[in-house]
């Protein structure tokens, strides 16, 4: 059996293997599914103008970017309670911006971008930088979250140097790339 993980006290933490094992699981399957779900095409009709739908997504994402500065400013003024509830608010905001986005994308497929040149470069730089990101963004946020949670404060340090950047920026990105192929939506 492995030793107990200690935070800087000195207090035994769990070494929580399932947890490990579910976040590792989670970080795989969910960037699979949400792939082959791009191969799905459902037939819904919506009650409202399902391209709202992305319009919810750049507000939840957001959000998500105000918590995340929201929950760094606590954790610099070392307020655990604070900066922990920023980030279940962010965490809550994701998920909810996950199940949307699987929803409308599921359901009316994508749009294509309609700008040329400059313009089109960039939004494809972003959008694909954004993508990639968000594909990775899983696990380090989950872990990070985890080490947070269960008291590996030196862990989650170390992580979150590599983690809060990639979901701030997939965060961001998001909103940048909705605002650039909003025009494109049909009406």
């Amino acid at each position: 059996m492995s030793e107990p993980i200690l935070d800087e006290q000195g207090a035994g933490v769990k070494n929580h293997k399932k947890l490990n094992l579910i976040i590792t699981i989670i970080s795989v399957v969910l960037p699979l599914v949400v792939a082959l779900l791009f191969s799905v095409k459902i037939e819904v009709n919506f009650p409202f103008n399902v391209y709202w739908l992305p319009a919810i997504n750049a507000i939840l994402n957001g959000g998500t970017a105000i918590l995340l500065v929201l929950a760094l400013v606590a954790a610099k003024q070392h307020n655990v309670k604070l900066h922990s509830q920023m980030i279940y608010a962010a965490m809550g905001l994701s998920l909810l911006f996950l199940l949307v986005y699987v929803l409308y994308h599921v359901t009316t497929g994508h749009t294509k971008f309609g700008g040329e040149g400059t313009e089109k470069l960039i939004y494809l730089l972003l959008l694909f930088s954004h993508i990639a990101l968000a594909a990775i963004q899983a696990p380090l946020v989950l872990f990070a979250f985890l080490y947070g949670y269960t008291g590996q404060v030196e862990r989650h340090k170390r992580l979150v140097k590599f983690s809060y950047p990639v979901w701030l920026y997939v965060s961001v990105t998001g909103v940048i790339c909705y605002f650039m192929i909003a025009p494109y939506y049909p009406a």
